[in-house]
């Protein structure tokens, strides 16, 4: 019994030292219907916990919010003003050598984009 639980253990944390490297700054463009947008993040993960923050579409920093890392995938949401209106973006990505690949979900319709980590 106790040899099945130092596997397990051992497998655990064999998976966490797998986690993706997504500290730090990301950029990249979206593009849209009306042209293509400039995006950045910057990320700091701690454990399972994402945190960071994304430029808006006036140049402020916003939070993100939900953030969750597992292995080389992510997840978080962000919400911007859109005219006094809230309007909530949630992202899922998978980081692999210097990129993540994301897909947005905004009100049922999704859109595919990519970020490089900045030097």
């Amino acid at each position: 019994m106790k040899i099945r639980s130092i596997a397990i253990a051992l497998v655990l944390f064999a998976g966490s030292c797998f986690a993706a490297d997504v500290d730090g700054k990301w950029a990249g463009t979206l593009s849209t219907p009306m042209g293509d947008v400039p995006v950045a993040f910057t990320f700091k993960a701690d454990g399972a916990a994402l945190s960071g923050t994304t430029s808006g579409p006036d140049g402020s920093e916003v939070k993100i919010a939900n953030g969750k890392t597992d292995g080389n995938k992510i997840s978080f949401s962000v919400t911007f003003d859109f005219g006094g209106m809230p309007l909530q973006l949630d992202y899922k990505g998978v980081v692999a050598n210097g990129e993540i690949k994301f897909t947005i979900d905004v009100a049922g319709m999704t859109m595919d984009f990519s970020v490089k980590k900045a030097a």
